[in-house]
Formats: structure tokens, sequence, C-alpha cells
């Protein structure tokens, strides 16, 4: 009885795919104790990332291909995602608020932050 390279590989996957879902769970723990924000942000951009891998394992575990095209649309909406939080977190909104619509053009932000405030703008 002689072992081919596809009987092998099998446990090999399987060890890969245990690894990725202990990692998975590691950064799941940083998202929710990580002292910052941007501690949180890196979490789950991990889990993302690690979720593309674990799926492209089971893909092909299981022989079929088209995993990796869920992996490839996985990983495009994970980076859409990780740059929206991004901008959320820095800016704090998504989009234009009433507060920038209110704005008169010409306006720089020292003076429409100084004429909403009851402050001098001169």
């Amino acid at each position: 009885m002689t072992l081919h390279a596809s009987d092998m590989m099998s446990p090999a996957l399987l060890i890969t795919s245990v690894a990725i879902l202990i990692t998975m769970t590691l950064a799941l723990i940083r998202a929710m104790l990580g002292p910052t924000v941007f501690d949180r942000v890196l979490a789950l951009n991990m889990m993302g990332t690690k979720t593309v891998l674990l799926i492209c394992v089971v893909g092909f575990l299981t022989g079929r291909t088209d995993f990796l095209d869920l992996a490839l649309l996985y990983s495009l909406m994970n980076f859409i995602g990780m740059v929206t939080l991004l901008r959320f977190s820095q800016v704090g909104h998504f989009g234009d608020s009433a507060e920038n619509s209110a704005r008169v053009d010409g306006d720089t932000d020292g003076e429409w932050l100084l004429r909403n405030e009851g402050g001098d703008a001169s």
C-alpha cells in the first residue's frame, strides 16, 4: 500500500483549517478587547482575511473551484467595508450631513464654525 499526495494532503488541509479557525478566534477576541478603535479595525480586517483563507481551503478540500470566486467576492467586500469603517471613524459620518450642506459657498471651516457658534468671523 502506497500513500499518494492526495491522501497526505487532506490531513494537512484539515490542520490548516483548524489553525485558521484558531487565529480567527484570537482576532475576534482582539476585536472585542482592543484598547483603541484602530486595534479593533485591524482585528476585524484580519478576521476578514482569515475568512477568505478558510473559504479557499474548504474549497480546495471539497474540490469545488467556485469557492475561489466566493473568496474573491468576500475579499472585495472586506476591503470596501474596511475603507468605509475607517472613513466613519475618522470623519464621523458617511456622507453629507445637514451641517455640511448648510455651509455658504466660499466659507472656510473656521468662518462657518464661528458663525454657527455665535462668534465673530471677521
